[in-house]
């Protein structure tokens, strides 16, 4: 008797956007029944290659066969329509609605004349409830009012009222405690009992330890290795497999530290903590030093810098600057004390698109340029025209329209603002996201530039050689904890990869 043929095959694949090749030619199998992992870093291709098998995304080239016959994947109805069915980390379900309303949203039970019985939709929601084992739901809540762990349960009714074969979960368990990650796997193991295939991405590797049948590694837009057994492939083996780029890393020389390390710090936080996001961290950052902070999605890295800068308020804990507390919660006292951001989505925080560059470059000092009541526009121009230049801005035109900039140079605008208003604290957060190779050169030179110069910068990155090639010191983040610290060239990447997947806290 032949084997089934798997319940899915996509083979192949290759999706392309802008100046980006997001998949090359990948390929994954998933059987009936099995817990497929997904693994790779950041930017490898998960998100798009997902989206793709959710009919989200079409693919430029390769095949998708489902239960062994080609399909095409025209939409997400689509997908649906076949079996399957994906479950996103921010979860699509609508808060004003109830469980059993999110569930048969848009398939609502009805009578012949199609009128809406509500009574039929939650008697079929609590079915499924009861058959992911969670018959303690009320369908007729109001499912804003549910805890992270049971809203995914309601999404996982959702997929199984489309009569899902398979089921996509995208870092399922990332806003779970222990007990509810315990949970999750019990579902999942019901699932796959009901042959029900389930492709499992997660950061976690002890979790893939505990739940996955096989894996497959994404590298860069490849896969690099496929059907892997779960439980035996040593981790540091599929650490080895994911880390490694092809992009060259061109760094500045790291000058010598230790006069560096007997100035006073500039900046220091102390017990800093948000509930629910990062646990209380303690921070001295000195005049001239780069630290950096690695760590996965979802480890607390943005969140920090945007405590810090004041766009959150802090649980607890205090910042200071020159020894000075501020006002936390306080952009503008962060600002006034000499903080500055470089946010990670540039074009939506930080940059004004419509805008010249003088005025981009300017914003946050324009009442340098104000004579009672009126704009100096000539000053403000001519200082925005210096800031520029000294980051070697192209084209060197203040009058250009920021939207009209590359990445690496939009970004030299954000830095030139900071420049301007003297900051003496830089927050930089992915700082060359959507940027070319080269560029990429030129923004560590003016980064390590401005450090040398007596600048504090404190960098995040999901590039783990771009911490490592930057920062003098690195603070290691697993789940909002810190869980190493070392002087950067005292690690490497493997090093890092351990401990933001399977580490545990030794400071």
């Amino acid at each position: 008797m032949e084997p089934e043929p798997p319940l899915l095959t996509m083979s192949g694949i290759t999706k392309s956007f802008p100046g980006v090749r997001a998949l090359d030619g990948v390929d994954l199998e998933v059987r009936a029944g099995e817990v497929h992992c997904l693994l790779g870093q950041n930017g490898a291709g998960k998100s798009t290659l997902i989206k793709v098998l959710a009919g989200a995304h079409q693919p430029d080239g390769g095949q998708i066969t489902w239960r062994g016959e080609p399909v095409a994947l025209k939409s997400p109805i689509a997908a649906m329509r076949l079996g399957i069915a994906t479950i996103y980390q921010e979860l699509d379900l609508v808060a004003g609605l109830s469980v059993a309303e999110n569930v048969f949203l848009g398939r609502e039970h009805t009578t012949a004349r199609f009128v809406v019985r509500p009574g039929a939709g939650r008697s079929a929601a609590a079915a499924l409830l009861r058959r992911l084992g969670h018959p303690e739901i009320d369908p007729a809540r109001e499912v804003g009012e549910l805890s992270a762990a049971q809203q995914q349960i309601v999404s996982m009714a959702r997929a199984l009222s489309h009569d899902a074969r398979l089921i996509v979960m995208d870092e399922p368990s990332a806003a779970l405690d222990p007990d509810e990650v315990d949970n999750l796997f019990r579902v999942v193991a019901a699932l796959t009992a009901d042959g029900v295939a389930v492709v499992y991405i997660s950061h976690r590797l002890e979790e893939i330890r505990r739940i996955g049948d096989r894996v497959t590694v994404l590298k860069d837009g490849r896969a690099v290795a496929v059907g892997l057994p779960a439980k035996s492939t040593p981790t540091k083996d599929v650490v080895a497999m994911m880390t490694g780029r092809n992009v060259e890393y061109v760094f500045p020389p790291r000058p010598d530290t230790p006069s560096v390390r007997r100035d006073a710090p500039v900046l220091t936080v102390r017990g800093l903590s948000r509930p629910g996001e990062f646990d209380p961290l303690d921070l001295e950052l000195r005049p001239g030093e780069i630290v950096g902070l690695a760590g996965l999605v979802g480890s607390g890295r943005s969140e920090i810098l945007e405590t810090i800068y004041g766009a959150r308020t802090p649980g607890t804990g205090t910042v200071a600057v020159g020894g000075r507390e501020l006002r936390t919660g306080s952009v503008r006292a962060a600002v006034a004390a000499g903080i500055g951001l470089a946010p990670e989505e540039r074009k939506a925080q930080a940059l004004l698109m419509t805008e010249s560059v003088t005025r981009n470059v300017s914003v946050s000092s324009l009442s340098r340029f104000s004579r009672a009541g009126w704009l100096d526009r000539s000053g403000e121009r001519a200082a925005a025209r210096a800031a520029t230049r000294e980051l070697s801005m192209r084209p060197d035109d203040p009058d250009t329209a920021v939207r009209t900039l590359s990445g690496g140079n939009q970004q030299k605008a954000v830095l030139a603002r900071w420049l301007l208003r003297g900051c003496r604290v830089l927050l930089l957060d992915e700082p060359t996201r959507g940027v070319d190779v080269g560029a990429r050169a030129e923004l560590y030179a003016v980064i390590r530039r401005l450090a040398d110069d007596g600048l504090a910068v404190l960098l995040v990155s999901s590039e783990v050689p771009e911490v490592l090639g930057l920062a003098d010191r690195v603070l290691v983040l697993r789940e909002g904890r810190v869980v190493h610290r070392a002087d950067a060239a005292d690690l490497d990447e493997h090093r890092v990869l351990d401990l933001v997947m399977e580490g545990s806290p030794t400071s």
